[in-house]
């Protein structure tokens, strides 16, 4: 049995400690003995269902309860779990339909787990021919399934994470029980996670791996108290989030950077909260802005937030979830460094004119390396690819073609993401390589462009996309896309993100374009996907 699987079942029989959903409306409680006892039942109708060692499930399903005791099932009887991307109300069914089908087939799922609010979806996938069972009638005896039948091993897969990558091609993140085993106590450890005190609010997507693994899966494993809402419950009214956090004691929580600016925009007509119980506001799964993060201190000091509890993190599905966490209670720190040293000689000199988070050092279990154009591992503050090594990082993906390696021949994977470490072995990253505009032998980060075209007046907040042009006859150069919903002003609008962008980067954009709210494509999990916008230019 794996490690893995040892640490959930011993959690499940010692804690009293639980998750908490059904906010704001029913708010339910139940222990994690009794989320296992109702995962036992599930994993009982599965197997008589025929679900089995190796086997791929995709699960579609809305509500965390649900949620919870159906992954231990599957794990328990050796199978892997795929969130599959969920419809919104804006979806195009017939072509989510198509994509299904292709990451069912891609990852070798015979049927796909259905469950509330997306049960609905059952004539969609019969009309395609995708076997279904209905998780609301999953009941078995919890009693025919002992815990000593649970046979996963450590290389034996247990999540199949599908990315939200640029590309239309899907992907999965193949994530061992071993990988998770590894993560999870990497980041227990780095993020000082106590059972008896700590209580986790969460509100984010469970086919995301911050949320999946994070905000379900940590709290299941070790034991630790999870309150727990779903995404639209966050979107339709965001106090929420801080209001749960009050509510419950709340010590620990996660989101991206663009929520902390929402929040931090509700927190200044809220009332009557406390948050002085907040250890950790984890930072992560996109850049963080070091603007946002200080407009969400201010805002929630009134409301008694601790400025150090803010929580810069790098993470990414590959290695299960986390990958450098900062220094704990220690608040936000920034490495400032020379923009010409940047940008024309690829090292990270101290100095001024660009701010990058400090995002600390590798988790235990971890290695990280920057590598150069050449293949030779650069020192301090050289500025190259990130390579990461150790027991959390996946062997490989699922992909549309076969299984992909992602290893070399020592271990080693090659994140694409460009950054350096610091003297004291910090973690710091520029942005993604493939997304580098190169000017006039300068290296332009297409984060830097798109903060300062996001402070122009009208742009929506985190709604700023630039992207390198081709060359062509001329020299590279790039366009810069945002979000308004002041369409009357357009050219006033634009005038504004051509210079703050030249302030930012001393460069003017080639093109710059305003479009309504909602055009911008984005991932399923939020993420704004520059590729597919260079497409749409």
């Amino acid at each position: 049995m794996s490690r893995f699987l040892v640490s959930l079942l011993d959690s499940a029989r010692v804690t009293t400690r639980g998750m908490t959903t059904g906010e704001p409306a029913e708010p339910a409680r139940r222990t994690w003995s009794e989320v296992h006892a109702v995962a036992r039942g599930r994993a009982d109708a599965l197997r008589r269902e025929g679900l089995g060692a190796g086997q791929a499930v995709g699960v579609l399903a809305g509500e965390p309860v649900v949620i919870a005791p159906l992954a231990q099932a599957v794990w328990l009887l050796g199978g892997s779990v795929t969130m599959l991307h969920q419809p919104t109300a804006r979806t195009d069914l017939a072509r989510w339909a198509e994509e299904t089908v292709q990451v069912l087939h891609m990852i070798g799922a015979k049927t796909v787990l259905l469950g509330a609010p997306f049960d609905a979806l059952a004539p969609v996938l019969e009309e395609r021919g995708v076997p279904f069972l209905l998780i609301d009638a999953l009941t078995g005896d919890p009693g025919a399934f002992a815990p000593d039948d649970a046979v996963a091993a450590e290389g034996d897969t247990a999540l199949l994470q599908l990315t939200s990558g640029s590309t239309a091609e899907p992907k999965a993140v193949r994530i061992t029980h071993g990988n998770l085993h590894a993560n999870i106590s990497g980041m227990r450890e780095a993020a000082r996670l106590d059972v008896e005190r700590d209580v986790m609010v969460s509100w984010l997507p469970l086919f995301h791996d911050m949320g999946m693994v994070g905000f379900l899966t940590i709290p299941m494993v070790t034991g630790l108290e999870l309150v727990t809402v779903t995404p639209v419950d966050f979107l339709s009214r965001p106090l929420l989030w801080a209001e749960l956090i009050s509510k419950y004691g709340g010590t620990v929580t996660a989101a991206p950077n663009f929520a902390y600016a929402v929040l931090a925009r509700q927190l200044a007509r809220a009332s009557d909260l406390d948050l002085s119980s907040l250890r950790i506001a984890l930072n992560g799964a996109e850049p963080v802005d070091p603007a946002a993060v200080a407009a969400f201190v201010e805002a929630g000091a009134r409301f008694r937030l601790r400025p150090e509890s803010v929580l810069c993190a790098y993470g990414m599905a590959e290695t299960g979830l986390g990958v450098a966490f900062a220094p704990v209670e220690a608040g936000l720190a920034v490495d400032e460094i020379d923009a010409e040293a940047l940008e024309s000689g690829r090292r990270a000199e101290p100095g001024t004119g660009r701010v990058f988070p400090l995002l600390g050092p590798p988790l235990p279990g971890i290695e990280a390396r920057v590598v150069g154009e050449a293949g030779e591992v650069l020192g301090t503050r050289g500025v190259g690819v990130i390579q990461l090594r150790g027991e959390s990082v996946t062997p490989g993906y699922l992909t549309v073609d076969g299984p992909l390696a992602t290893q070399d021949a020592d271990g080693w994977f090659d994140t694409g993401d460009e950054g350096y470490l610091t003297e004291d072995g910090q973690v710091v990253v520029c942005g993604r390589r493939k997304d580098v505009i190169i000017m006039g032998g300068r290296n332009i980060y297409p984060t830097d462009i798109e903060r300062a075209a996001a402070e122009a007046d009208g742009v929506r907040a985190g709604n700023a996309v630039a992207v390198r042009l081709p060359a062509g006859e001329r020299r590279e150069s790039f366009a810069v896309v945002v979000e308004s919903r002041r369409t009357d002003d357009v050219d006033v609008i634009r005038k504004d993100v051509i210079s703050r962008v030249m302030d930012a980067v001393g460069v003017r954009p080639a093109r710059v374009e305003v479009l309504a709210p909602g055009s911008l494509p984005k991932t399923p999990s939020g993420k704004l996907r520059r590729a597919a916008t260079a497409d749409l230019l």
